[in-house]
């Protein structure tokens, strides 16, 4: 859901913070031209995620949990996606285990990793 991304990114990046009130789905909706109720679905949809949460009458907010969550859930979907492909085209270059693991290992030493 393109909106619930927007809002998790302009989180990631500051733009909304702990607490604050984020646009309502009728802001939403005017602003990328979309209606009104898949705004509210994209929201909704973050309330789930425990990255929002509604203040009946005043609107939606970020929680204080907000950035973290984010954080892992990006790491979680990009990390698994990266890694998918990396071992398939392992497989298809006939790269063995150790091979592969030498060379992440040397790339995390020259990028400082443990």
């Amino acid at each position: 859901m393109q909106i619930a991304e927007w809002i998790e990114s302009e989180i990631l990046n500051g733009h909304f913070h702990s607490d604050q009130k984020v646009y309502s789905q009728y802001q939403l909706a005017e602003m990328y031209t979309i209606n009104p109720a898949t705004a509210a679905k994209g929201l909704n949809l973050l309330v789930e995620e425990n990255i929002l949460y509604k203040k009946r009458g005043l609107g939606m907010f970020v929680t204080g949990e907000a950035r973290e969550i984010i954080l892992n859930k990006r790491k979680n979907q990009t990390l698994k996606h990266l890694v998918q492909e990396l071992v398939l085209e392992a497989r298809r270059l006939q790269i063995s285990n150790d091979d592969l693991f030498a060379m992440l290992r040397e790339k995390m030493a020259e990028e400082g990793g443990k």
